[in-house]
This record gives C-alpha cells, structure tokens and sequence, in this order.
C-alpha cells in the first residue's frame, strides 16, 4: 500500500506500508488497516485490494492531502517512506519483520544505486489480540537502525492508534529526524547546523551576536505567524539560561542558545518546529537551499534591462549599515567577509575593488558596495537573485521572493519613440586600440588618477567599472565596459547605450582603429557615439587617417574629440562621463544639439549643483550613521 503525501510548495510524497516482506500473504493487516482508517470501522469482510482514496487535507493532522493507493509492486525509487508491518500476536512475524528491514534497505541502495536513507516506520497491527506489548522485542532493532523515526502497536479493529499512524507516517515524510539528527551522539548533524547558523546570522538584523526580544518576535512572526508573548520569550531564554551557562548574552539569544533550543525540539519529538523554520528559510529535505527559492521566476523580454528597485536598494543599505561596525562608510576585509558568511562562496573577488569605488585603503565603500549590487543586476540577474536569497531578502523584507526587489525596464524602442527613459543603469562600450588608455577612462570613472591606477595588480584588473553620474540633477549609474577585443565585436558586445571611442593622441595609428569600428559596426545604428582623445597631457601626434579627429567627428555629426587624461594630482575631469551619460539618457536628441556649449552648459551645471548637495547630504547621513 502506497500513500502520497502531497503538500502545497512542496513535492508529493509516497509512503510504503508493506508487511514483512518476506512473505506476500503474511497477513498481517495492511489493507483493513487503510480501510479503518478512511471508513472509521473495522470490514467485516477485507477485499483483496483497497480502491484509491483520497482524504482531504482538513481531515488530517499535518494538514496536508493524502492520496492512498494499495499497491502491491516494489517501485522503491517512487518512496518517500516505508511502513513495516507486523502482527504483534505472531513471534514469527516479528522476527520476520526484524529480518526484513535489513533487506529492504539494501534493496533500496539496489534500486537507487546509492546509499539511501528512507524513514521507516514500525507497526505492530492486532494489538486487540493480546495483553502485552511486542515493544521490549523491537526496541533493539530500532536502536540498530537509525531510518527507523518510531513503533506504533495499533488494532485496525478497535481503531486503536489508527490516526496516529498516518499522523507518524506523514510526519515522517515531512519532517525527518535523519536529515537534523545524530542519535548516536546525541547531537545535530553538521548540515542542520550549518543551515540553522545561517538563519541565525540572517535574523540577528543588528549583528550584536545576539537574538534581541525585537529579532525573536520578528522570527517567530515570520516562521509561525505569529508573535511570542512577553512572559513566553522570558520562559524561552530561562530554559536556556539553565542548562547553557552561554546561551543567553545581554538578554539575548546567542547562536549556541538558538542551536540548543533547535536540539531540544528535536529531541522532544519536535522536528516540525525546525523543519518550519528551515523551510522558511528556503530549505529542502537534503538541507539545500532550494532552486524555486534562489531563482525565481523572473520575465524578462527582449531589448529590457534589469535594475534594483527602492525597496532593493534600503535592504542593502541595511545590510551595508549592519556589518559597518566602525562607521566608517566602508568595508574593511574582515567586515566583508563576515557579511558573505551567509553565503555557501566568497561571490567577490578582488577584481570588485578595481570596478567599484573604494577609500584610500582600497575598501568597498558604501556608494561602491550599491554599484557592485546594481552591475550585478544589470549584468546577471539571476545571480543577482541568488545573492538576495542568500542574503535573505524575501525573509527580511517580508516579500514572497527576491524578483520583487527587481524592476525590468520597457523595451528601447519605446523610450526612443517617447523621447524619455525610466532607465538608472546606462552601458557604455569603451573601444580603442591595445594601449591607447581604456584602462584610465575606467578608473577615471571612479576617481582614480594615475598615480593611483599604477598600484592595481594586473592579475585582478577588471574590465568593467560603474559609478553615479549626475545629469540635469537626476542620479544615474554609468556602467563603463572595456571591449577588450574590439577587432572581432561579437552582436551582443555592440548592444550598449553609447560608445566612448579612445585613442591615443601620442600614438599616430591609434585613431584610425577607432574609425574602422565606428564603420563597421556604429554608423548606421542610433547608439550615439563620442571620440576621447586620451592622454591629453602629452605631446599629440598627427594621425595617419585620411582626415582629423576633428574632421571626422564633424563629417558624421558626433560631438568634437573630447581630450581627456588622468595623469592629474587630483581626481580626474568627470567631464567625459556626464556627456556619455546624457547622451545614453536621450539618444534621441539631434548631433547639433550635442555639439552645442549650451547643451552640455546645462548637463554639467545641473550635475555640479547636484553634486555638491548630494555630498552633503551624504555628510549629513554620515554623521546619524
């Protein structure tokens, strides 16, 4: 007899009731067991084989539905569970039933190919027939065996402990001991500690080691649905207080008091609280974080990009404000390692401090640490989501998962249609020659002159850097990528918002390599394109082309070279960046527009008004911080 336990967010489970299994016609019970389970009496007269039935979730103790099916072939890699019957009133049938579980577990290792750990569940059927208990018999194989979760002597003809089978049987599918518990040392398995550590770290929301009465609401809450009375939480912690000398710090909840607690749970009998809590927390049977729970469905259609929205952007400002423990708007090393411990990988390597903004230490700091989240979503959005749900997002934020901390834009072709974007995040391409100074307009985005672009390693050079640009008082993301390989521009590496075209003007081939890309690949698109002359502070050169810079750029109505370098004492113009940022922001505004003062006049001074009472707003919420 099989039984499918089927739970909403959860895959259908199959329990096997079976006899000894050494012999078929053993008859110890099975099918009048289901029959006086759904019709409440004993048959006076059992078929050969129950029909399919169906209890409905309202009716059963998990509350979950139960399909049952009397089913009589051994399919073992559909199970979930297995039931061993036996006759309490016949010795040979339990020795039959102790001999029997060694056997089918090794054909279940047979039939999966692998070592398998499947519940097992022993029950003693025709309890009604005798006066004593077969338990002191089958206490020892159940101390052998771990898969066995419990013994239950019931009577299909009394109704004795009939529910509280399929009670024992369904709990055992939905909420194992195996997976969290090692019996014979008495203590929680590695990967249940692993996984309650993370939720622990999650939950403490202000990173003080501690589970405050605040925090406990907010899990309890969250998990249960509902909050811990005063008097409830003091009881909590005074269990733990008498029998952990650690377990409760400053009033609050330590991680070894919340993984004590959990081993307590279980060790009562208690699993579904930690398996509610666990599957809370986005995890499976196997105690890994589940796909549906990492990547959730998440539409995005053609020619639509990805961004973090508000909401996105407070949570990492939270978690950023939890981990700064010195205050200093940055992340020093060991600050960021101990807010990737949540995460089964270190996701940064130290290619991020080369694409991000940092401080004279070369720490993330706090606009560098939301760049590197916002390059992520635009770049890879399902890691994106996978960095969330580690992270805990859709917990923190009490959302159903981290898509709703993603807003995909509209499609191009409408915000050039309209004249207006909704966009925050633009792509830049920047092409040129090998040498001719990509590598500084990048690090120029992030303020850093030569003197300070000399210090990166060149095993962790990143080809792409991002930062906030200010055009007409907005706030917008410039993400700068270095086509490294421009020679052979793949469709997908011409997709951008605009082109910065480099060249060197010390170098009199570099700006004929400019040109041909332009040619093949950019004058006939509508991605507005602007010539950098970098490395203005040397002696320039004239180019071997057919015509100027100059006379080039006015021949395909583009904006005039811009000269740019970076070898400078202080930070580097950001001159180049506001233009390329306006003109990804309005692609559709005319090249006369572009090539006028008056124009860029507005762009900068909008930008430099901006600017200067961004920064001391930001000084502002430096001092609260």
């Amino acid at each position: 007899s099989n039984i499918l336990v089927g739970k909403p967010l959860m895959p259908a489970k199959m329990l096997y009731v079976q006899d000894e299994m050494i012999s078929v016609n053993a008859r110890v019970g099975k099918t009048s067991l289901i029959m006086s389970l759904v019709s409440e009496e004993f048959p006076e007269e059992v078929p050969p084989r129950a029909e399919e039935i169906t209890i409905p979730a309202d009716v059963t103790p998990e509350r979950v539905p139960t399909h049952i099916v009397d089913y009589s072939g051994k399919d073992y890699t559909r199970l979930n569970n297995g039931i061993q019957l036996y006759a309490v009133n016949n010795k040979n049938s339990i020795d039959k039933v102790c001999l029997s579980i060694p056997l089918f577990l090794k054909l279940l290792t047979f039939s999966f190919g692998v070592v398998f750990r499947l519940p097992l569940i022993l029950v003693g059927n025709k309890s009604d027939l005798v006066e004593y208990s077969s338990m002191e018999t089958i206490l020892p194989i159940m101390n052998q065996y771990t898969e066995i979760e419990t013994c239950v002597e019931c009577s299909a003809k009394n109704l004795k402990n009939i529910s509280e089978l399929f009670y024992y049987a369904q709990k055992a599918v939905l909420h194992p001991t195996g997976p969290l518990y090692c019996p014979e040392e008495k203590e929680m398995k590695p990967a249940c500690i692993k996984a309650l550590t993370r939720i622990f770290r999650i939950s403490d929301q202000d990173n003080d080691g501690t589970l405050n009465d605040a925090e406990l609401n907010f899990f309890q809450r969250i998990c249960f649905n509902t909050p811990l009375a005063p008097q409830a939480l003091e009881d909590v912690k005074n269990v733990v207080r008498k029998n952990l000398s650690d377990g409760v710090a400053d009033n609050g909840l330590t991680l070894k008091g919340f993984l004590f607690l959990h081993t307590l749970f279980i060790q009562r009998g208690r699993h579904e609280t930690t398996w509610t809590v666990l599957r809370r927390f986005g995890y499976d049977d196997d105690l890994e974080l589940t796909p549906e729970y990492l990547f959730p469905l998440l539409k995005i259609p053609p020619d639509c990009t990805t961004e973090l929205n508000h909401h996105a952007y407070l949570f990492l400002q939270s978690i950023f404000d939890k981990h700064d423990l010195d205050r200093d708007c940055a992340l020093s090393p060991d600050e960021l390692k101990d807010l990737f411990k949540v995460f089964p990988y270190m996701p940064w390597g130290p290619d991020v401090n080369n694409t991000v903004c940092t401080n004279e230490r070369g720490w993330i700091t706090y606009q560098g640490f939301l760049s590197q989240w916002t390059l992520t979503t635009y770049l890879d959005v399902q890691r994106c989501l996978e960095y969330l749900g580690y992270l805990g997002y859709s917990i923190l934020a009490e959302q159903e998962s981290q898509a709703s901390a993603i807003t995909v834009t509209r499609d191009k072709k409408i915000d050039l249609q309209k004249k207006q974007t909704q966009r925050n995040v633009f792509r830049c391409n920047v092409i040129g020659m090998k040498g001719c100074g990509k590598s500084g307009v990048l690090q120029a985005l992030l303020g850093r002159n030569l003197i300070r672009q000399r210090q990166i390693r060149a095993e962790h050079k990143s080809y792409y850097a991002i930062n906030t640009v200010y055009v007409y008082g907005q706030e917008k993301y410039l993400l700068l990528h270095d086509v490294s390989d421009s020679e052979f521009l793949t469709d997908a590496e011409t997709i951008c918002d605009a082109v910065c075209l480099v060249y060197d003007v010390s170098n009199p081939k570099s700006f004929e390599y400019c040109a041909r890309i332009f040619k093949q690949h950019f004058m006939d698109s509508r991605i507005p394109c602007l010539v950098v002359a970098a490395k203005s502070d040397l002696h320039e050169v004239r180019q071997e082309y057919s015509i100027s810079p100059a006379e080039f750029c006015r021949k395909h109505k583009m904006p005039p070279p811009q000269a740019f370098t970076c070898n400078t004492v202080d930070v580097p113009s950001k001159d180049i960046f506001v233009k390329l940022t306006t003109m990804a922001m309005y692609p559709h505004v005319t090249q006369a527009d572009l090539k006028s003062s008056t124009f860029w006049l507005r762009a900068s001074f909008g930008a430099t008004v901006f600017a200067v009472l961004g920064f001391a707003m930001y000084k502002a919420l430096l001092k609260q911080r």
